[in-house]
């Protein structure tokens, strides 16, 4: 063969290639795999200009995927104010007292449903705070967010709006507005009013943010929206340099949608670049249990969550059904069981030809009448381990409160999925969670909170949920997710196996190389 570009050596190769699952060596060649072997082979492997790279016998895998993320839109949802590490009121308004201001804003992001301490969310519970100033604060779910009296001035926003999708201008008992906003189309009527990072500000911050994803062994990310001028930042940042993490994108298609909008994401399907491209649909059938808005098939403590995000959810089943027949894939938000069910069926009516076209995203509690479907339909399971930590074992948390007991107990499903023959794709969703790939494997398999440990992986299947099986999620599973010549040379190289070695050191696991198209985008 000809020289290779780049020749990895003295690696323990996990391949995921049932062909050849070990390896000590692997050559690239014009962002391919080339040859898969030992070191004897090396030698012929090399040429005059071959990159020659020792890994001290670091354990070398298919680079990892991100199933779920938003490193472009994230990029405003994570502007301002970092709440994540706040845990109740007196800390939430300490923090908001001491914020900079942006143009005379207060914009925070992250905060935990938790810190309320069972209060409803409300804008009197951090008015003296921020001293008059509007503020938008988003919770950490990012369906739902806190604005002061000021913002919602900022807004024009006096009363209740109606909208064509599920969302809310929350009242209390007597009317009054509490600055909670829930769901997209109310938050971003504040959203649209808060000081928005300049276009050279968010290219900068997305060439560091992929180049940080890329240091934990990304090399891959599932991006799961597609609005404003994500096109041209993309195209922008391609005109200097390849991007470190190969992008997959899905714009959201929201209820209302008529023939013409569906065709046009549609044609969307065309937009790519030399590692992007926009590959498939995102829908919304429900919200999350936080805010109320997940779709379940009875009501919360609070008698909410008994509506879908589409009012309409036979005109969601259309929308799919349009979208599948011109053969674009679709990905949908469903958190409750109802909304689960419902794409389930969805599915199902496509017939033989939806089998692992269509994924689920979240599935945060599903009835095990349920669980086998998955594997039986052919439909992906998209999950993200990091968000266990947003639960308590002891069901003290918010989520497992509204949900109750019996629904509480089946928080993230990831072992019985994967037990029943489901394909489990898993991610972070960053920037609800923070996008370290080692975190969603470690996580994965030492889950947190309400999940508790009887839903582990193994450490071999948390690697396939960000390899092999997040391959499939794409419909890529020819040209990626394993070792084997003819693939994508995308690879991530660790100083401990993840597979074998303990959790909690997997989320540590010092990243030696990570390669995104056979170019080296991280050294350790």
């Amino acid at each position: 063969m000809p020289a290779a570009d780049l020749v990895l050596t003295d690696a323990r190769v996990r391949t995921l290639d049932p062909d050849r699952p070990e390896a000590t060596a692997v050559a690239v060649k014009d962002g391919l795999i080339v040859a898969v072997g030992g070191e004897p082979d090396v030698q012929d492997w090399r040429g005059p200009g071959t990159e020659t790279v020792g890994l001290a016998g670091a354990t070398l895998t298919p680079g990892l995927v991100d199933s779920h993320s938003h490193p472009v839109w994230g990029l405003e949802m994570s502007t301002g104010l970092d709440l994540s590490a706040v845990r109740d009121l007196d800390a939430l308004r300490a923090a908001l007292a001491g914020a900079d201001r942006n143009e005379g804003w207060i914009t925070a992001w992250g905060l935990d449903h938790n810190a309320f301490g069972g209060r409803p969310v409300d804008r009197a519970l951090i008015e003296d705070a921020v001293a008059g100033a509007p503020a938008f604060i988003r919770l950490y779910d990012g369906h739902s967010a806190l604005a002061s009296g000021a913002a919602l001035d900022a807004a024009g926003i006096a009363g209740p709006r109606t909208f064509a999708q599920r969302s809310e201008i929350v009242r209390d008992a007597d009317g009054r507005l509490t600055g909670h906003l829930i769901e997209h189309a109310a938050m971003e009527l504040v959203g649209a009013r808060v000081p928005r990072p300049s276009y050279a500000e968010r290219r900068a911050r997305l060439g560091e943010l992929l180049s940080a994803m890329a240091a934990t062994g990304l090399t891959g990310a599932h991006v799961m929206d597609l609005g404003g001028d994500a096109l041209e930042l993309l195209r922008a940042a391609e005109e200097t340099d390849d991007l470190p993490v190969r992008l997959l994108l899905a714009p959201w298609c929201m209820p209302g949608a008529d023939t013409a909008e569906l065709d046009g994401l549609v044609a969307l399907q065309r937009e790519a670049g030399r590692l992007w491209r926009v590959g498939g649909v995102k829908f919304f059938m429900d919200g999350t249990v936080e805010g109320g808005t997940a779709w379940l098939e009875h009501a919360d403590c609070h008698g909410q969550g008994t509506e879908a995000f589409w009012p309409d959810p036979a005109a969601y089943t259309g929308a799919v059904r349009h979208l599948h027949e011109a053969g674009v894939r679709t990905a949908t938000h469903a958190i409750g069981d109802a909304a689960v069910r419902h794409v389930l069926d969805t599915v199902a009516s496509l017939g033989p030809s939806g089998r692992l076209r269509h994924r689920i995203e979240h599935i945060e509690t599903v009835p095990g009448d349920q669980i086998a479907r998955f594997a039986e339909l052919g439909v992906i399971a998209s999950m993200q381990p990091p968000h266990t930590a947003y639960t308590r074992a002891d069901h003290t948390d918010e989520w497992s409160k509204r949900l109750g007991g019996e629904r509480a107990a089946r928080a993230w499903r990831c072992r019985d999925l994967r037990d029943a023959g489901a394909v489990l794709a898993l991610g972070s969703d960053w920037p609800i969670a923070h996008y370290d790939a080692r975190q969603v494997l470690a996580t994965a398999r030492a889950p947190r909170g309400a999940a508790g440990a009887g839903r582990a992986l193994t450490g071999l299947m948390a690697l396939e949920g960000c390899t092999t099986h997040a391959a499939v999620a794409a419909g890529e599973q020819t040209v990626s997710g394993r070792i084997a010549p003819g693939l994508r040379a995308d690879l991530a190289a660790f100083g401990l196996d993840p597979v074998e070695a303990p959790a909690d050191e997997v989320a540590q696991a010092p990243v030696r190389l990570t390669v995104t198209g056979g170019r080296i985008t991280h050294r350790g």
